[in-house]
């Protein structure tokens, strides 16, 4: 992934994961799994692990401790009514860029 590319998803990551999590709650490396899937190739575990406390600390989240067959208990994290509103922000803030920025590339052309 180029630095350009890396700089952009730093921006995003967070509305990206809080998108995932309106869908349906989910531990850490299931995150992971599923940005994967989605040709998020590069990004890394800790990454993601660094971005759930994070959110979990800003109250975007809730969280459960899950017992687990192999090992300490998963947290899994599931989207709040606080996180859902910071969703729909990120969205229109979102939509609002991604519509300047094509104005932009159109009028180059």
């Amino acid at each position: 992934m180029g630095k350009q590319m890396t700089e952009m998803l730093k921006g995003t990551l967070e509305g990206i994961v809080l998108a995932l999590l309106a869908g349906q709650s989910a531990y850490g490396y299931e995150i992971t799994a599923w940005l994967r899937d989605r040709g998020f190739s590069d990004i890394a575990e800790g990454t993601v692990y660094a971005l759930l406390v994070r959110i979990e600390q800003r109250g975007l989240v809730d969280v459960e401790k899950i017992p687990s067959e192999k090992g300490p208990p998963r947290k899994v994290y599931s989207l709040n009514a606080q996180g859902r509103d910071y969703l729909d922000e990120f969205w229109r803030t979102w939509g609002f860029l991604a519509e300047r920025l094509e104005q932009l590339n159109t009028e180059r052309k």
